[in-house]
């Protein structure tokens, strides 16, 4: 961002994917149990793909469900396929297979993006429905404020539905938009860079070898990264935090003091 003196991305290295998923658990409870005591509710949006799978399950099982007031959790994601509800490809149906099924979350307090109206039809109900749960007045020059948000990131650079090379990745104004996913043959919804650099708390969640090389270009912005979603991600930029919790397989080409 112009004018932004970005500050070094905060990395934590962890030795597999078990003590990746515990920590991205840990993150949730700790700031949830933060927020709740401050505001009464903590919302979150969720990112899907396989890496948080394991985490959403840690977080339903016994060692974290009594943690916090789940009744209080607000859930919103990231980016949605425009895929029937009940398709595999959803990331609604996976959360809701590895995580809502097992909580006592509020069924009013769940949020997921919904296409049955259409891709564009979805992205303008989301916003719509983010700026009644976010209404102003703002402190200058905000937006919407999530406590966390989880993140994923691509082997192409891409994170939420924030592909290289798409109208997407260049909106400034629309919080939610639309976009073609030509390998899949589908639409997708997604949260846009401008809601996403809101956040309280940004956490990627990177795992495996395949990540190694796009997660040290993010890093590092090395010269050539440019084009890679992942590098507008910077809530440092806006008073919030960024996080990296990655594997080893992952971090592998990161350089070490």
């Amino acid at each position: 961002m112009p004018g932004c003196k970005r500050v070094s991305a905060i990395v934590h290295t962890y030795p597999d994917h078990e003590a990746l998923s515990r920590a991205a658990a840990e993150l949730f409870v700790g700031l949830a149990n933060e927020a709740i005591s401050e505001r009464g509710r903590f919302s979150i949006a969720l990112s899907g793909g396989h890496t948080p799978q394991r985490a959403y399950e840690l977080l339903a099982g016994p060692q974290f469900n009594n943690l916090l007031d789940w009744g209080r959790v607000h859930l919103f994601w990231a980016d949605e396929r425009c895929v029937p509800p009940n398709d595999s490809r959803s990331n609604a149906l996976m959360v809701r297979e590895k995580l809502l099924d097992h909580l006592p979350v509020h069924p009013g307090h769940v949020y997921p993006i919904a296409c049955a109206d259409g891709a564009d039809k979805a992205a303008r109900n989301y916003e719509s429905l983010l700026r009644s749960f976010f209404p102003p007045p703002f402190p200058k020059g905000a937006t919407p404020r999530f406590d966390l948000i989880f993140l994923g990131l691509g082997t192409d650079g891409h994170t939420a539905s924030l592909f290289p090379g798409t109208p997407a990745v260049t909106e400034k104004e629309r919080w939610v938009t639309e976009i073609y996913s030509e390998k899949e043959g589908i639409y997708r919804v997604t949260l846009t860079a401008t809601i996403l650099n809101q956040a309280s708390v940004v956490a990627f969640i990177v795992s495996g070898a395949s990540k190694a090389g796009v997660l040290r270009d993010v890093l590092s912005r090395r010269p050539g990264s440019e084009h890679l979603p992942a590098r507008l991600i910077t809530p440092e930029c806006f008073g919030g935090r960024l996080y990296w919790l990655v594997d080893k397989d992952s971090a592998s080409l990161l350089e070490t003091d």
